[in-house]
């Protein structure tokens, strides 16, 4: 064999390896694709997502559903390459997903985690929303903190200085928005009778203020609400998994037989939240045939920059936001757009 004809040999080879390379080796990158969506009305492997135990649930004509957005890990380049190329998926290096400082396992739990807290505030803003509200109940006062004088365990805090205490990240909130030392007016009930006392914040550790005084989140109700779904990670299905509970309890059908997607974090106070991932949540909701999405108003900048035809994108801020939405919709009119 000649020189030329060992050089084309050897290319050619090279050239198989790095083929071969291509398409087996991985990159430091995953691919974010449009997830399964579900409807927070009806069921996951023949259970419903959401149970109300203990009283009759009503029926919705339209669905509420999440919206998700599926991680593919150990791309190969051939793969990452189609990934770029494609017009629903994202390729994005690894480290945003899955920190170098922490395993997946970490990460896995800490979206499980949020997927849980999710629900817990979803519960707590639906049941609000629904007459029940939240009762801060003091369990225990600090030895040594002003609060000793006044509060006790088992008072019930209603407001500060005037402003009503709605749920534990309010009380908190209100505490911290004044200097240590400050002296506020606590509302509380004791064995029903309201009363307010001047009480002055106690100086933390770190220098915050606080009652220095132990709470306890209770919230009654002649029912109880179960969540079954455990197959998603991180609190982005807050906002749907509120919106479902309230429309299983209420007898208005929030829907108005509409198939309606969205996404967004949830607070106990029913601020929705930003989230990631619009642009394949989008997608997910129009192959899966929704006609409307709610989305977070601080992701509306990006929702409209990934708009797909056919799919309106309503904005929400609040839960009210989102019930107002709803409303306008049943109404056949037009909510806040994005």
């Amino acid at each position: 064999m000649g020189r030329r004809g060992a050089t084309l040999l050897l290319g050619a080879v090279l050239l198989l390896l790095l083929i071969w390379q291509a398409g087996t080796a991985p990159v430091p990158y995953v691919e974010l694709g449009p997830g399964p969506t579900e409807n927070t009305l009806g069921q996951h492997d023949g259970k419903p997502i959401i149970t109300i135990e203990g009283r009759a649930e009503t029926s919705s004509a339209g669905q509420l559903r999440l919206t998700t957005v599926n991680v593919r890990d150990n791309l190969t380049l051939v793969d990452a390459v189609r990934g770029w190329i494609s017009g629903d998926s994202a390729v994005v290096p690894r480290d945003l997903v899955y920190p170098p400082d922490k395993t997946e396992e970490q990460v896995d739990q800490e979206n499980a985690n949020s997927f849980k807290a999710s629900q817990t505030s979803a519960e707590t803003v639906a049941l609000r929303k629904l007459g029940f509200p939240v009762l801060v109940t003091v369990t225990e006062v600090a030895s040594g903190v002003p609060a000793e004088q006044t509060l006790k365990p088992g008072d019930v805090i209603t407001s500060i200085d005037g402003t009503t205490v709605t749920s534990s990240q309010k009380l908190r909130d209100l505490v911290r928005a004044k200097p240590a030392g400050t002296v506020l007016q606590v509302g509380y009930t004791r064995d029903g009778v309201a009363a307010v006392a001047g009480v002055a914040t106690a100086k933390a550790e770190d220098g915050s203020p606080r009652l220095g005084v132990v709470i306890e989140h209770k919230q009654p109700a002649p029912f109880e609400v179960k969540f079954d779904l455990d197959r998603i990670g991180g609190p982005s299905a807050g906002l749907m998994f509120t919106l479902g509970v309230i429309d299983k309890i209420d007898p208005v059908d929030l829907t108005g037989g509409i198939r309606i997607a969205g996404t967004g974090t949830i607070d106990d106070e029913g601020n929705v939240g930003a989230i990631g991932g619009i642009p394949q949540k989008l997608r997910g909701a129009k192959r899966d045939k929704a006609t409307v999405f709610l989305a977070p108003a601080a992701n509306c900048a990006e929702a409209k920059a990934n708009a797909v035809p056919g799919l309106p994108i309503y904005r929400v801020a609040t839960i009210d936001d989102a019930l107002s939405a709803l409303q306008a919709l049943r109404e056949k009119r037009t909510p806040q757009l994005c």
